[in-house]
């Protein structure tokens, strides 16, 4: 195992720039995942640390050992990827083992790490079967299990699980990081899914546009977010964003109503994004705030409340069943203070500073 060294690390495809010098440092049995929409480099990003894709400009070491000109095979790591990528014409157990083979590995080696991946992944009983034998989820665990058996310094998975329904998405997001913990090995995930990344990661690293816009637990990121981007991409449902004008120390949103400000948050007159997590409402004859219902949905466990706030939409999440009905008016409050954020930049004010 080892940790994985980012330094100003670069890439251009001719005059096009995909990654503005990123940063990284991911420590020995780390898991970290890489996440922000389509189109941010993250995908790129770890395609240069299997040594898939070559570095235009900077430095990228696994251990202390730098590995920007090694080939892949040379990096001792193994990658997961979206794509199952299994011999359609070898068994399980021949799939597992055709990697080690090929390195000429003495053959109690082989039958060692073969049995021991097998065990951890639930894939004795599958062993004799094919690929197109098994489901979606059974030869995502074979796809690991060839990782498992390199016993390679890191991990790298590139939406592994992009292929799956939503039901085994929620089970193999739990498997990969049991797997993970048991075998403390460095992992660095990629997705798009800010659910995965906040059930799975020990850190997130949100990407856009080839940078890094924050990095940080989970929670962190959810609770404390530095900017717009990060804190509407990180949770679901999203945050909301209402656009206000500051008097005194309230927001106010026109005929929507008005909710306190911290001191420091703006001038008067001065116009804020206020953000709000949907789960920081609740329902009070008295609130501060109106809004009128678009959409009920019920999903059980909550209710999600759709309402239009003087033309401006809002996401409210209630734990409680409630009885209400599109075009019924609510008001609400707070039951956790909101961010302010620059309507320009987007960046966080905390204290009057942006």
């Amino acid at each position: 195992m080892a940790g994985v060294t980012l330094s100003a690390v670069r890439k251009h495809y001719g005059s096009t720039a995909i990654l503005h010098g990123i940063d990284l440092d991911i420590a020995d049995g780390e898991f970290v995942v890489l996440v922000g929409p389509s189109g941010c480099g993250k995908s790129t990003l770890l395609r240069m640390i299997a040594g898939l894709e070559e570095i235009t400009e900077g430095e990228i070491r696994i251990g202390a050992e730098r590995v920007n000109r090694l080939a892949p095979k040379d990096r001792d790591i193994a990658m997961v990827f979206q794509s199952y990528a299994l011999y359609p014409h070898m068994t399980v157990l021949e799939n597992l083992s055709f990697a080690l083979r090929l390195h000429k590995m003495d053959e109690a080696e082989v039958q060692r790490r073969t049995a021991s991946a097998a065990e951890i992944l639930g894939l004795v009983p599958l062993l004799a079967r094919y690929p197109r034998q098994l489901s979606g989820g059974q030869r995502q665990r074979v796809a690991m299990g060839r990782a498992i058996v390199r016993e390679p310094k890191a991990f790298l998975f590139d939406e592994p699980l992009s292929n799956l329904d939503a039901q085994l998405r929620v089970s193999m997001r739990a498997e990969i990081k049991t797997l993970q913990q048991r075998l403390q090995t460095t992992s660095i995930y990629v997705t798009h899914d800010q659910v995965e990344a906040m059930t799975m990661g020990d850190r997130i690293v949100v990407m856009r546009a080839g940078v890094i816009e924050q990095q940080g637990s989970p929670l962190d990121l959810y609770d404390d977010p530095d900017n717009r981007f990060v804190a509407g991409f990180i949770g679901s449902p999203s945050m909301n964003f209402l656009r206000a004008t500051v008097q005194g120390n309230q927001a106010r949103f026109g005929e929507a109503g008005q909710l306190a400000l911290a001191a420091g948050l703006g001038r008067d007159g001065a116009s804020l994004d206020i953000g709000i997590r949907p789960e920081h409402f609740a329902l009070a004859d008295d609130g501060p705030l109106a809004g009128r219902v678009k959409v009920v949905e019920p999903t059980g466990a909550e209710t999600l409340l759709y309402l239009d706030c003087a033309g401006q939409s809002l996401c409210v999440q209630l734990r409680e069943r409630v009885r209400c009905r599109a075009g019924e008016p609510v008001r609400l409050t707070l039951t956790h203070p909101a961010l302010a954020f620059d309507p320009e930049s987007g960046r966080r004010i905390r204290n009057g500073q942006a």
